[in-house]
């Protein structure tokens, strides 16, 4: 990725989609002179549970997880997120410590907008202020409906609906299957809730079963409706 490039929010093709098209075009221009780009490799922290929101974070390239770490240390994913995606704002709008933390998948490409400009927007724009309300009460649901099938699913059934999860978030608009994406076993299981070697298991029962193929971390899905067959078994 090449760092000494600096995007411009005027003329992000993400920006149609996200909240700051709910904000004027002066306005856009004075976030785009403020932010702060910054870039990170595979791996590394953007921001980390139990600190203090700096501003809001726009992914601008990469690929992003949200994580939460347990009573006993183990990692869960609870949200994937894809470029044009914004993090740490359920902090930011509570005044609170981020209760996750955001770790690059990949190398990253990540525009940190301070949190007084988010301030402003937040008390003198109404479009924006209602789009961040919105934005806050679809997280909670999609996040409690991925609690409940923990809480419920059996694990093969939660790994079919995990690739499935992946697939929808990280593909292209456009793109054609079948659907490629390097992703990590570990990373896989922190998403199902389960041990590594349970997802490699069940993986190769997939492999075997001509649903998906494996090469290294790489995974291919090959028949993404026999996944949701599988997914909404007990649905």
């Amino acid at each position: 990725m090449t760092q000494n490039f600096t995007p411009g929010c005027q003329d992000c093709p993400s920006r149609p989609r996200n909240l700051l098209s709910c904000c004027a075009a002066p306005d856009v221009e004075a976030i785009s002179q403020e932010k702060i780009t910054q870039y990170y490799s595979a791996g590394q922290t953007i921001f980390g549970e139990g600190t203090r929101p700096a501003g809001l974070y726009c992914v601008h390239g990469g690929r992003v997880k949200i994580t939460k770490s347990g009573s006993d240390g183990k990692e869960q994913i609870i949200r994937l997120v894809r470029p044009g995606d914004v993090l740490g704002y359920r902090a930011l709008v509570a005044n609170a410590p981020h209760a996750t933390s955001a770790v690059a998948l990949s190398d990253c490409t990540v525009c940190l907008i301070p949190k007084r400009l988010v301030g402003e927007q937040l008390s003198s724009n109404a479009l924006f202020s209602s789009a961040m309300m919105q934005l806050l009460a679809t997280s909670l649901g999609a996040t409690t409906e991925r609690m409940l099938h923990l809480a419920y699913k059996p694990v093969r059934e939660r790994l079919a609906g995990a690739l499935l999860f992946v697939m929808e978030t990280f593909r292209r608009e456009g793109e054609e299957l079948p659907f490629r994406i390097a992703m990590g076993r570990e990373d896989l299981a922190a998403l199902v809730g389960t041990a590594k070697e349970t997802v490699s298991r069940l993986l190769s029962e997939l492999k075997d079963m001509g649903i998906i193929a494996t090469r290294g971390s790489q995974i291919t899905i090959l028949k993404p409706n026999r996944l949701v067959e599988i997914s909404t078994m007990y649905d």
